[in-house]
């Protein structure tokens, strides 16, 4: 980690598009100014690390609910319909015709 002193009014630069200003130095605060690109996402660390769960509990519900989708697929086994189904009931029944045209009577 980088340590630096600086006074009110003084200037930090990340980079060429991001300074932080210190604007205010109070008993055991400091209070900063950011100027940024308005592309550049800047959080306190205490909401980012909310923001941070809540993704994380997002993405397991999102991950449970593709996995229960996938546990009724599974449950209903082969009697499930769908346009792969279909095509290959349609395909069956269409060797059937062919093969009572030309079958022995």
């Amino acid at each position: 980690m980088l340590t630096l002193t600086r006074k009110v009014g003084e200037i930090i630069r990340i980079g060429d598009d991001i300074q932080i200003v210190v604007k205010e130095i109070r008993k055991n605060q400091v209070r900063i100014g950011i100027i940024a690109p308005r592309d550049v996402k800047i959080f306190r660390d205490e909401v980012y690390q909310n923001i941070v769960s809540e993704n994380r509990i997002a993405a397991q519900a999102a991950d449970l609910s593709a996995l229960e989708g996938l546990m009724i697929d599974l449950q209903s086994g082969p009697n499930k319909t769908g346009p792969e189904t279909d095509r290959a009931v349609e395909d069956d029944s269409a060797g059937d015709k062919a093969g009572q045209g030309g079958g022995a009577k």
